[in-house]
């Protein structure tokens, strides 16, 4: 078996792993690195372009697992495209999306690289998209097989818990199994319930690393995060102020309007507009549609019902009034530039009635892991577009995580019972972490932490 990490850089990047098992190649996700612009922000494809890739299979729909699945196809033309069926009914929106938003780069930031596939590729591509129910084993090196290799390698989609869609790929062969995590949670969310890895077992297991440098108070706990969460807002609004929570357009922006929804029916929170962006409005309405195929919580709850939404177009997010204590959740979990929470979040920075209140993980190098680290009163560079800013305005931190924490995983790695760990997708001291504390439980486990483009050979 062979095992090559695709991603270009060391960190949470763009997430892609070449795997060769009993002679058949699968590559597992198709991200871009959301720190890099143009080619540079795609996996090391050139160093697969030679194998033989059967299949690509995508374990979701954030970008840095599916945002260059069309520049893979473009590739390996022959593979199949694997996913859950969740995933094919949010794909095409997350790529087209991605399309526009090159599109805008290009023009904005003279990217001439972009956009690095179009809509037409998009739509040409989607025939070739298969989505499966999780759970059902599938063959997926059967049409591509050499001559003369009877055996055929299935994979599973496991349900992760991380997001509508999201899946660990369970990877069996005539002799060796693999699994990989992807991106997951353990607990429970307001919508989705947690992953669904109870019974696995595996000979390698390929793991995320995102919460290894972050300790969890022993005291935490999801209810009182959101407990604080409904407190602040009120705090807010009762000054007349208005909140803004940035967050991801898909997982992110749902589970925290289903928070929004059950408070505002619980009477902590007065019933109010909620003002979202137009593909976190998308991705709602498929989370509605789709309640009936997902493993959640609240099963009856229909967010577009129960909430009054209102699309805020970025065009009038300059004149908006900010007096009303009005309640934004807005995709741009970072505060990127050129976005509606970009732009709602410079107007409120400087004023000491508002709320920034930030329930995920923003980049330290982004708008809003700058003004995140900003102390109150602090001149700062927000971004380029809106320069140095001082920080006025409340600004608060929930942690109301879609990963797992590190705890969690150091178990899941006792569970599995592997022989090999390869460590991936976290910063350098969350990988560290792992590598010590799943050595000082485990002794006989073999730790590798392979880095862009490295291949590990891992025998039977």
């Amino acid at each position: 078996m062979r095992i090559k990490n695709l991603n270009p850089d060391t960190d949470i990047g763009a997430s892609a792993w070449f795997v060769e098992i009993d002679g058949h190649g699968l590559l597992m996700d198709a991200g871009v690195h959301p720190k890099r612009d143009g080619n540079d922000s795609l996996p090391l494809y050139s160093t697969i372009r030679k194998e033989q890739v059967d299949a690509i299979a995508i374990t979701h729909c954030h970008h840095d697992h599916v945002g260059s699945l069309p520049v893979a196809v473009r590739e390996h033309p022959k593979a199949h495209v694997l996913m859950t069926e969740l995933s094919y009914f949010i794909v095409e929106r997350v790529l087209h999306n991605s399309v526009n938003v090159m599109k805008r780069q290009r023009e904005e930031a003279g990217i001439s690289e972009y956009p690095l596939y179009t809509h037409r590729e998009v739509d040409d591509l989607a025939p070739v998209f298969q989505g499966y129910k999780y759970n059902r084993e599938i063959e997926w090196g059967a049409v591509n097989r050499l001559p003369g290799n009877t055996s055929s390698p299935t994979l599973e989609f496991i349900d992760a818990g991380h997001a509508l869609g999201s899946a660990g790929i369970m990877i069996r062969g005539a002799r060796e199994t693999v699994f990989y995590t992807s991106d997951v949670s353990f607990q429970d969310q307001t919508i989705l319930r947690g992953a669904q890895f109870g019974d696995v077992r595996a000979d390698v297991l390929i793991m995320e690393t995102t919460r290894g440098n972050r300790e969890t108070p022993a005291d935490f706990s999801r209810d009182a995060e959101i407990e604080r969460l409904v407190k602040s807002i009120c705090e807010v609004q009762a000054n007349k102020g208005c909140v803004l929570i940035p967050s991801f357009a898909l997982g992110r922006t749902q589970e925290i309007l289903a928070l929004l929804a059950m408070e505002m029916s619980s009477g902590r929170l007065r019933r109010q507009p909620v003002y979202i962006g137009g593909l976190g409005r998308v991705f709602t309405e498929i989370y509605d549609l789709q309640a009936h195929r997902a493993n959640r919580n609240h099963t009856t709850l229909n967010l577009n019902e129960a909430l009054q939404l209102i699309v805020l177009d970025p065009r009038k997010a300059e004149d908006i009034k900010l007096n009303k204590g009005r309640l934004f959740v807005l995709t741009a979990g970072m505060l990127s530039e050129n976005t509606a929470a970009h732009m709602i979040a410079s107007r409120m920075l400087e004023d000491e009635r508002q709320g920034i209140f930030f329930v995920g993980y923003a980049d330290p190098d982004t708008p809003g892991g700058r003004l995140r680290q900003a102390r109150p009163g602090e001149r700062f560079l927000f971004s380029k577009s809106a320069g140095e800013m001082e920080r006025r305005c409340d600004v608060r931190q929930f942690d109301l995580t879609a990963h797992a924490h590190r705890y969690e995983l150091l178990d899941f790695v006792g569970q599995v019972g592997p022989r090999t760990v390869i460590l991936g997708h976290g910063d350098a001291d969350s990988r560290a972490w792992f590598a010590e504390q799943i050595r000082s439980r485990h002794p006989r486990i073999e730790v590798l932490q392979p880095g862009p483009g490295e291949e590990v050979n891992i025998g039977a």
